[in-house]
This record gives C-alpha cells, sequence and structure tokens, in this order.
C-alpha cells in the first residue's frame, strides 16, 4: 500500500476524505455518496475545487488542501461562511462544509459573477438534501460581492 508524508508524519495511501477524516481529525469534510456526485467532500487542492472521495490521498503529496477547518480566521468568519448565516444557506447542516467550500472556490476562480443562474451553473455539483438552494446561491452572490469590494478597497 502506497504511504506519503504529511507535516512528519507516514501516512497510508487511502483516499483523501479517509485521511481527512481518520487520520487528522478533520470531519467537518463530509463523505456523502462516495461516488463525486453529492459534493458533500469538496475541498480545495492548490486552490481548485475537487472532490475528496475520489482523490487518492497520495495524489496530491506536497499540494496545499484547504477543508472547512481551515477557512475562519480565529472567531471571524470567512465572508462565504458569514453569507450563508446571512441568507439561511442551511438546513440540517450536512452538505454544508461542501457547499462552503465549493462556494469558496468558485468565487476564487472567477466563475461566481452576478448571476444567480452561473452560481447555480457553478454549484450545481454540490446537492443539498433539505433544498436550501435559494439561500445558497443568495449567500455566494453576497459573499462574490463582499469580497470584490474589499479587494478594491486594498487596491486602493
Amino acid at each position: 500500500m502506497p504511504t506519503f508524508v504529511f507535516e512528519g508524519e507516514l501516512f497510508w495511501g487511502g483516499d483523501r476524505i479517509g485521511l481527512l477524516r481518520e487520520r487528522l481529525d478533520l470531519t467537518g469534510t463530509k463523505k456523502g455518496c462516495d461516488r463525486g456526485q453529492c459534493g458533500a467532500c469538496t475541498v480545495l487542492v492548490n486552490g481548485q475545487r475537487i472532490n475528496s472521495c475520489l482523490a487518492l490521498a497520495i495524489s496530491h503529496d506536497g499540494a496545499e488542501v484547504l477543508t472547512i477547518e481551515g477557512v475562519a480566521r480565529g472567531d471571524q468568519l470567512h465572508p462565504v461562511q458569514a453569507a450563508f448565516i446571512a441568507h439561511d444557506g442551511l438546513q440540517c447542516g450536512f452538505c454544508t462544509p461542501g457547499q462552503i467550500m465549493s462556494a469558496i472556490g468558485l468565487i476564487h476562480e472567477g466563475q461566481a459573477g452576478n448571476d444567480p443562474e452561473r452560481v447555480r451553473e457553478g454549484m450545481s455539483g454540490n446537492l443539498c438534501r433539505c433544498g436550501a438552494y435559494a439561500g445558497i446561491t443568495d449567500a455566494v452572490l453576497e459573499a462574490t460581492n463582499n469580497l470584490a469590494q474589499s479587494d478594491q478597497r486594498r487596491s486602493a
């Protein structure tokens, strides 16, 4: 079985979600369908969205992996997290970490824009069984706008 070293510790060669949840105790990333169809396991690898249930951990050796646990800065929520709360972009909460990670990736990829249909298309790989899609779309639009305004203030 292949292994690799992460922060000085030797790990087994399973999938990325197994490494995150079982070995690193980062349980925010959820295992939903285990087929890459629901998006509950979405994390960012080198800034790109991936379904961690489909990714072998060893294939990302040395990569920067961002999970929901690393999004907030201390007690300060990431703007996407704050927007999800403000727009009720969650209900049961199971899909929320994957939704938030996908939204962050979508925004950083420059694919969110200000069009609700574009956001829905960009988030279509993430399923919400509770049907909080309207709140999710509104949250992504607000966060996109807030982050763009923040970037403009910093560059001014």
